[in-house]
């Protein structure tokens, strides 16, 4: 079944080590649906951006416990995928200027 790509791929993330790993290991970062594998967020990356992917590592983060006064909630917990790109293909570009 060949799902949404829209819906597995949700948001780049943009940090330093992120940006550090675009630049050096040709790497990019997004979160990603909780339910997806690696196999569909392959697909859905070469769908959208319409690129060849050398192969994609996943992490499950967990949701932070914050406060706000006296009361104490917790943020939603996470998934997010680094995506290498094969050799010779073009990089993708979600920023142009931080």
């Amino acid at each position: 079944m060949i799902k949404d790509p829209y819906k597995i791929i949700l948001r780049p993330v943009i940090t330093e080590k992120s940006t550090w790993l675009k630049d050096a290991n040709r790497e990019v970062c997004f979160e990603v649906d909780k339910r997806a594998n690696k196999v569909e967020i392959k697909q859905a990356v070469e769908r959208l951006f319409k690129i060849k992917v050398e192969r994609v590592r996943v992490q499950n983060k967990r949701g932070k416990v914050r406060r706000v006064g006296r009361t104490e909630g917790r943020r939603k917990d996470w998934k997010k995928a680094y995506v290498k790109l094969k050799e010779g293909e073009k990089m993708i570009e979600y920023f142009e200027a931080v």
